[in-house]
């Protein structure tokens, strides 16, 4: 019973991170909720994955990469793209990939994806290179750099603390280098000599026609006599309706109001609407329809902009909506449309929940959006101005995640340690703020971490690690032991698509593990593989970094699987050969 109660527990769990509805954080928390109350878990085990030491240095990463980035370390290395840039787009692409690969063998890589896209895109258009041929690259760039080390991932992290809580072997840092670095240069030389060929080559539009604009934006003129005449912009019977007044054109004067403007007689107001609601208001109201203008240039003059920007994991806005957060009151700018995966949403957006890779259009005064790069609330798609670079404050943060990783690689302090002390010492120098730090920290990635690892004794105390060990042993081991190596890194690479990597790792790990003691292998070997192999699956785009070059190169989403499907075969390939030669099967 308790055996069908934690894979039935795995599938809805698999089907929920698919589904995105609930938030996997809540998803991770239920699980655990229902097996305490099964008396599969007592407290103290569904509770101690939060208390680990790997938690600890999970916290610590994303404190100093956020201290790295508000002192403009990140931005610094970004830019040098802009100085080094060639005419030769495979100097770019060679030069970009190892550039992020070894800032990710230390980071996490999603981040440092999203503080590449906007130098690659500037870089892109100065060149007039299609911004399609070098951001996929970056993004899986960023995961295999990852692979090289103990801190690449979190879940490099994860599996190296389950081993050690469960007594089989204490990762270094640089253990598994040789594999993640041979695993970085086949990914390198794949997208130099045969990736780029299957890159697509999409040529840039303009704004209006990349975002659809001529479907749902007209211009209209206030007709003598409207009821509308008088009537505040944003409680306009017009605004009532569900149309959006985004500028008005009075006297050749174009402006965007705000909540003290009246409609004039004869002013010509830039609406985003459905066109054919607006020709059935259009007596009622009193406007005439200019249906054969589109109002291009009135979106924009000279102090009023369109911009693009990207949605990242740090972004304030994600899983929020514009209306919740007050996006327009805060920064004074109007979201025109939303692209998600290369689908437009020009439909109350208002009650659009964000997500990781949405890019949104923008309208509003220059000042605005100057203002808005500044925060980092969002990435800006357009020419990119890395942040003031704080020298002092910039070496001084260095210096300590340097000293961090060497304290905890030499054995001086276990590596939790001296992680902390190295994001403590940045709070109490005033590097980053107290407030600032708790931002960084990704807690939904936390309690994820610490609630599969959970899962994963779950698995143990009710047996379903040997009965799934057992069904795979009888299937494979007439294959032998690299064969059943295979299947684990299969499953592992199946699992990524749905769940997170560090999700997938955790809950094939304790069925490796079982296996690999009930044929007498290593069971070492086998956790190692299953960690690499979450992130060698280049096949989808559900990985975070590449969803965050999805929408700003334009994709579909068969140009991940026609360049990754390859990559991943080879990539799988080395993890087969390698992991044995370092880890002994027997």
């Amino acid at each position: 019973m308790e055996i069908a109660i934690v894979l039935g527990l795995l599938l809805a769990a698999i089907l929920l991170f698919s589904w995105e509805k609930i938030t996997v954080d809540t998803v991770t928390l239920m699980m655990l909720v229902i097996l305490i109350a099964t008396k599969i878990l007592t407290p103290a085990e569904a509770f101690s994955g939060f208390g680990s030491d790997f938690i600890i240095i999970l916290g610590s990463i994303f404190v100093i990469s956020g201290a790295l980035q508000q002192t403009g370390v990140l931005d610094l290395i970004g830019s040098k793209l802009l100085k080094v840039a060639r005419t030769n787009p495979l100097f770019l692409i060679t030069y970009s990939m190892i550039a992020v690969g070894l800032m990710s063998a230390f980071m996490n890589n999603t981040t440092v994806t999203a503080i590449f896209i906007a130098p690659i895109i500037t870089v892109a258009r100065r060149m007039k290179v299609s911004p399609s041929k070098l951001l996929m690259p970056v993004a899986y760039a960023s995961i295999l750099g990852g692979t090289c080390t103990l801190i690449g991932t979190s879940t490099n992290v994860a599996v190296s603390g389950y081993l050690k809580n469960n007594g089989l072997a204490d990762i270094g840092m640089f253990d598994f280098l040789p594999i993640g670095f041979a695993l970085f240069v086949t990914g390198l030389l794949y997208m130099v000599l045969i990736g780029k060929r299957l890159l697509p080559d999409i040529k840039e539009e303009g704004l209006a026609e990349e975002f659809k604009l001529k479907d749902y934006v007209s211009e209209i003129v206030v007709s003598p006599g409207s009821e509308l005449i008088g009537q505040e912009i944003f409680k306009s019977s017009l605004n009532q309706t569900g149309f959006r007044i985004l500028n008005v054109i009075r006297d050749g004067r174009n402006f965007m109001p705000d909540y003290s403007t009246l409609i004039h007689e004869k002013d010509i107001l830039i609406v985003e609407g459905n066109i054919d609601d607006l020709m059935k208001v259009k007596e009622t109201t009193g406007i005439d329809i200019r249906a054969d203008k589109f109002p291009e240039a009135a979106l924009q003059s000279e102090h009023i902009k369109l911009a693009e920007v990207l949605v990242t994991q740090q972004s304030e806005f994600l899983n929020d909506t514009l209306k919740r957060s007050s996006f327009r009151q805060k920064y004074g700018l109007v979201v025109l449309a939303i692209n998600r995966t290369g689908q437009t949403i020009s439909q109350k957006l208002g009650n659009v929940k964000l997500h990781v890779g949405d890019i949104l259009l923008i309208q509003g005064p220059s000042d605005k959006i100057n203002y808005l790069k500044s925060t980092k609330a969002l990435t800006i798609l357009e020419d990119f101005k890395p942040l003031l670079y704080r020298k002092r404050k910039g070496i001084l943060t260095l210096i300590l995640f340097i000293a961090g990783i060497v304290a905890g690689t030499t054995g001086l302090l276990p590596l939790s340690a001296s992680l902390l002390m190295a994001a403590i010492t940045l709070i109490l120098s005033k590097i980053i703020s107290v407030e600032k730090a708790y931002e960084t920290i990704d807690w939904r990635l936390l309690i994820l971490i610490g609630g599969m690892t959970a899962f994963g004794v779950a698995m143990k105390n009710s047996g379903s690690d040997i009965w799934l060990a057992e069904k795979i042993v009888s299937f494979l081991l007439p294959f032998g032991l690299i064969a059943i190596m295979a299947g684990f890194i299969i499953l592992t690479v199946f699992l990524t698509q749905p769940m997170s990597n560090a999700a997938a790792a955790l809950v094939v790990l304790p069925v490796a593990i079982e296996t690999a003691n009930q044929v007498g292998a290593n069971p070492v070997a086998f956790g190692i593989a299953v960690m690499l192999s979450a992130s060698v699956s280049l096949i989808t785009p559900f990985e975070p970094s590449c969803i965050l070059v999805w929408g700003p190169g334009k994709y579909r989403f068969y140009d991940f699987f026609k360049t990754g499907f390859l990559i991943t075969i080879l990539l799988m390939a080395v993890l087969l050969i390698m992991i044995p030669w370092y880890w002994p099967l027997k």
